[in-house]
């Protein structure tokens, strides 16, 4: 019996090529699992930041001065520069938006103040792969969102 036939039944070292086969597949899903909780993380920090800027809203008296502190306020729990916050507030009179959240509705009719805080923040991954979703640069943009209704 000669060298090749004793070669092809030896089974030794089967299992390392079937590792190397199946290690870049197992290290690719490793990091995209850590990229997307790195970025899942990142979105939850500005929410929990515009959230925290809602409770100094909760704090104070119902004013525009206060609520336009809240820009400086959110962007420094989320650490972005205050032009990424966008801080909306509103008066509903009967369910319709009006423009001057000052004044006050007609007599009769059903009123509601509102707040929220939008604050923007542009995330990288650690690895430039692109899903949907993603920017020209290589980005994607993160919201976090709160809102109340203050009166």
């Amino acid at each position: 019996m000669g060298p090749l036939p004793l070669l092809a039944r030896d089974e030794r070292g089967t299992s390392a090529i079937e590792m190397a086969l199946a290690l870049p597949i197992l290290a690719g899903l490793l990091i995209g699992m850590v990229d997307m909780s790195l970025g899942f993380a990142a979105k939850l920090h500005l929410e929990q930041a515009a959230q925290r800027s809602i409770e100094k809203a909760m704090q104070g008296t119902k004013s525009t001065t206060l609520y336009d502190t809240l820009k400086v306020e959110g962007a420094a729990a989320a650490g972005v520069n205050p032009s990424a916050v966008v801080v909306d507030y509103w008066l509903e009179c009967n369910g319709a938006r009006k423009s001057d959240f000052e004044t006050n509705c007609t007599a009769g009719q059903s009123y509601a103040r509102y707040l929220t805080v939008e604050i923007t923040k542009a995330y990288t991954p650690m690895f430039s792969a692109r899903f949907a979703g993603a920017n020209a640069d290589g980005t994607y943009t993160l919201r976090g969102r709160a809102g109340i209704r203050v009166q």
